[in-house]
């Protein structure tokens, strides 16, 4: 009876039919009460989303499984210090930590989300160690910004270790295989260790070779291994359905690669979604919800760092940087080959061919394109390996198998050794691909990203994670249109997926696309209510409207939806301060800087409302800090040099300025504060030049004219001056502006010494 009552709750639990699974499970634990069924019934209710069942269940447990399951239960809680302790039995410091990479994994989330970065890192780098698949660790470094070159992670070191784990995984149950599997198991088990490393170092240097020769396309190793893969049959699981509830499981520890060889398989999410079933990890790790579609890491990403008024861009002149750049300069392609005119459709990325999918049920994954020049065939190794199941193995045989290499049992199907070496040196070849381009995506250095994102195979680089990782790097490079493209695409490969959806509603507020906005808004809601990225792209559409109070409430309902959603948090600020309320501006900005130190939106925020209320000193220093985090960036160099200016600091404020020009010449903002800090320098005539040449770039800019109206003043130049001052009134600037030049105008023939006295 109790056997049956586990299949029949495993087989609930695999079907998704989880209040089945609870009642059933209730029933085996009445029945046949012990630690091991409340570990099931834990899971089950985790499953359901209801943590808190799970934790009083749970509660004083002691087997190390227990202890997992209660740690899991804890942190979904937001209880972390019992988290923490359920993983570190404290009358054992040395003991080991439940479930290996998945409880390191866990604990380094802990001690994140308790300021203590140090153990985050180590527990991080401990979980890679023991499991080298496990990417979401290494998201997390990359978050934090301490991850090493992608190269060293996913190397030889790391083959061995998940080849190591294949093989004490692969073993199949008693009396399931013929005796000759039986033998050429042994044989694999003793004869791998001897040869396995050096086949390993020379696949993995070839597969890296091969990988990084290859631009949207296939290579001749990738097809090779591709060929390998196909031997057997397998049937799509069901963790296969895309689905934005069921995708918001986190893959905290992904299965062993011996789990994950699916034929035909045309990505690696398959891989991963085949074994979530049989994972401890996966069906119960739920990340918060900002972690939505696969843990997109969304706190990093840039907020408005231009605002109309107020702090998303300061000036007006910023206010047109996007459009003006992309009519007047020329931007580098993927592939290093340059496009220009962007506004008549040369995008970069619309010449990107999505490739179709095509899943039936019961069956494996359709063959890609044949334009890839990949043919998805059974290879000789596949169908010789299948026919040794059903033979009595004699003596040539097992030559045969010595020289082919051994084989082993794996999901119905037998997989030679080689074949496995082959496939673990093309999923690290990939991860080596994928972990550099994030590390440097993390790192802020964008374009040096985007050039290993090209690299990848198309079939991987036409997904829609990949796809909002590009529009995030061009986001951050204040290249709007290539951003817009992106998303774009990727909301057509994936349109049920989130991931880099709040950044796209900000790339719309800043091409003022309200149209596109309010459909991408009213598209996410409908999509998933729950989810965080559907009320930023709401907020986002309100704010463009200049509606900044329902703006707020939506930005507020999206950090209920989860705490820790850092960008929510401050998309707030900035409607804060849009609405002139500084204090609970700055409290949203701080709230955001203790989810992540790493969120330089924050720090940047913060340095903008200290520059309005003429704080410098406190402006300069939170300026300095975002520029710290994110070096690259025109428009943080941009304001503080300003403020550097504020502080009389000026030679070191146009030497600021000057690397803010030469990192974006698209941004008009540092050209403009350049010019005026040389006109306080008294180097009028180099002044005027600097804003001649910026009147070419932003030449309905009314701020332009204004300067250049006040230097030729200063030079009793005076009917120049009136010229300027006139042209700046006919740009239509804001009232504010409309004063300004109207006193300078009354002021026009009082020497500059006199009006300073009055």
């Amino acid at each position: 009876m109790e056997a049956i009552l586990v299949e029949c709750v495993q087989n609930s639990l695999r079907h998704f039919m989880y209040r089945n699974a609870i009642f059933m499970c209730e029933r085996l634990c009445a029945g046949f009460p012990s630690e091991v069924n409340l570990q099931l019934l834990a899971g089950c209710y985790l499953h359901n989303n209801q943590a808190y069942c799970a934790y009083h269940i749970l509660k004083g447990t002691q087997m190390p499984q227990s202890r997992y399951l209660f740690a899991i239960s804890c942190f979904r809680m937001d209880l972390l210090k019992e988290a923490e302790a359920a993983l570190c039995n404290a009358n054992e410091p040395g003991a080991e930590v439940p479930n290996g990479a998945a409880g390191h994994y866990l604990l380094g989330l802990i001690y994140r989300y308790t300021d203590r970065k140090r153990g985050s890192i180590h527990h991080f780098k401990q979980a890679l160690s023991i499991d080298p698949l496990l990417w979401s660790a290494y998201e997390e470094l990359c978050a934090l910004g301490s991850a090493e070159e992608a190269a060293a992670v996913f190397d030889e070191a790391a083959a061995i270790c998940i080849h190591k784990q294949y093989l004490h995984n692969g073993v199949a149950p008693p009396n399931a295989l013929m005796s000759c599997e039986d033998q050429s198991l042994n044989f694999a088990r003793c004869s791998t260790d001897d040869v396995s490393t050096k086949q390993l170092k020379q696949m993995v240097g070839n597969n890296t070779r091969d990988l990084a020769g290859s631009y949207h396309g296939s290579t001749a190793s990738s097809q090779v291994a591709s060929q390998a893969l196909n031997g057997g049959s397998a049937h799509l699981s069901l963790y296969n359905t895309p689905s934005p509830i069921a995708t918001q499981l986190s893959g905290a520890a992904p299965p062993l690669p011996c789990r994950n060889l699916l034929p035909n398989g045309p990505n690696l999410s398959a891989f991963g979604a085949d074994s979530a079933q049989r994972s401890t990890v996966n069906p119960t790790i739920q990340a918060p919800r900002r972690k939505f579609v696969d843990e997109g890491k969304l706190r990093k990403i840039s907020g408005r760092l231009f605002s109309d008024s107020g702090p998303r861009r300061s000036t007006r002149l910023a206010g047109d940087a996007g459009a003006n750049a992309s009519t007047n300069a020329t931007s580098v392609s993927g592939n290093g080959t340059s496009n220009s005119s962007k506004y008549l459709g040369s995008s970069k990325l619309s010449a990107v061919a999505l490739r179709a999918v095509t899943v039936r049920k019961g069956q494996s994954w359709a063959n890609e394109n044949s334009d890839e020049g990949v043919r998805n065939e059974v290879s000789d190794d596949s169908r010789s390996s299948s026919t040794l199941g059903n033979c009595s193995c004699p003596s040539g045989d097992k030559r045969s198998l010595d020289q082919e290499g051994a084989s082993m049992p794996v999901a119905g199907s037998v997989l030679t050794n080689t074949r496995v070496l082959m496939g673990t040196a093309e999923v690290l070849g990939l991860l080596r691909l994928f972990g550099e381009a994030y590390r440097l995506s993390c790192l802020y250095r964008c374009q040096d990203a985007l050039d290993v994102y090209s690299r990848l195979p198309h079939k991987h680089y036409n997904t829609g994670w990949v796809l909002s990782q590009v529009g995030k790097a061009y986001f951050e490079l204040v290249d709007y249109m290539e951003a817009d493209q992106a998303f774009n695409l990727a909301r057509r490969t994936t349109p049920y997926s989130l991931e880099g959806m709040d950044i796209y509603s900000t790339v719309l507020y800043h091409l003022k696309e309200d149209m596109k906005l309010s459909y991408l808004a009213q598209e996410l809601i409908a999509t998933d209510r729950l989810a965080p990225q559907s009320w930023c792209a709401l907020g986002n559409c309100y704010s463009l409207q200049k509606d900044h109070e329902t703006a707020l409430k939506n930005f507020q309902r999206a950090v209920q939806l989860d705490s820790k959603f850092s960008y929510a948090h401050t998309l707030c600020g900035h409607e804060y301060v849009s609405l002139e309320d500084f204090e609970h501006g700055i409290k949203s900005y701080q709230t955001a800087l203790r989810i992540d130190a790493r969120h330089y939106n924050a720090w940047y925020g913060l340095g903008m409302v200290y520059l309005r209320q003429e704080k410098f000193e406190f402006s300069e220093h939170h300026f300095r800090m975002a520029f710290k985090i994110n070096p690259c960036s025109s428009v943080i160099m941009s304001y503080l040099g300003t403020a550097l200016h504020a502080l009389k600091r000026s030679e070191e404020a146009l030497m600021i300025m000057e690397k803010a020009i030469l990192a974006d010449r698209k941004n008009p903002v540092p050209v403009y504060q350049k010019a005026n800090i040389l006109m306080s320098l008294e180097k009028l005539d180099k002044a005027l030049e600097v804003l001649e040449e910026l009147k070419e770039y932003a030449p309905q800019e009314s701020s332009v004219y204004a300067l250049m109206g006040k230097i030729y003043k200063s030079q009793n130049m005076h009917s120049q001056a009136m010229l300027h001052f006139g042209l700046a009134l006919d740009l239509k600037p804001s009232a504010t502006d409309v004063a300004t030049i109207k006193a300078a105008i009354e002021k026009l023939h009082v020497p500059d010494e006199i009006e300073e006295s009055l």
